[in-house]
């Protein structure tokens, strides 16, 4: 009876051990996808399509050209993540307007859900191919995402700010907003 209760109690005890997430890596950039795709989106939904043309500085790209850059990265990144083969895509100059932009955003973000339901850490030091033509370690794209992400928002919210549109992250939840009777207080 001792060893029977032993048994039970190694085999309970080591049960965290078999339910730990292999792919922990991974599924944080799935959990992000969500967040990253509503936001980026939402702020080039945001800008009026008279804007699409606008550069802060003659040295900088427009808006619609940020556009098109962030659909280029999401495929070649999340393809390279995902270790899934890039589908052929027209590509993309940036002065093609807004809704033709905001599609193929939108797409290339739905290629990365795609994608990145088949990334596993395992095979983030596997070779890749980057931009340069040189050889990296799968894990180049992995990080390369994750600030692209960011750092592309972050680029598309300040063109908005300088054109007097609140990004997406500065809006207040709806759900958040106090009634006129809660504001007086």
């Amino acid at each position: 009876m001792k060893s029977l209760l032993l048994l039970c109690s190694l085999c309970l005890s080591a049960f965290p051990l078999w339910a730990q997430n292999k792919t922990p890596i991974s599924d944080v950039l799935r959990e992000m996808l969500y967040g990253r795709q509503k936001n980026t989106v939402g702020a080039f939904e945001a800008m009026p399509a008279d804007k699409y043309d606008y550069k802060p500085t003659p040295e900088q790209m427009t808006f619609g050209h940020l556009a098109a850059h962030i659909v280029e990265a999401n495929y070649f990144l999340c393809s390279n993540v995902g270790g899934v083969s890039k589908p052929s895509t027209e590509e993309l100059k940036g002065a093609e307007g807004k809704e033709k932009l905001v599609a193929a955003m939108q797409a290339s973000f739905d290629f990365c859900k795609t994608a990145l339901a088949k990334a596993n850490d395992s095979t983030f030091s596997e070779p890749i191919t980057w931009f340069d033509g040189k050889e990296r370690p799968r894990a180049w794209a992995v990080v390369a995402l994750a600030s692209g992400w960011a750092d592309h928002y972050a680029m598309a919210a300040q063109y908005l700010r300088l054109n007097n549109v609140l990004p997406p992250t500065a809006e207040k939840p709806k759900a958040e907003e106090k009634k006129p009777a809660e504001m007086k207080k």
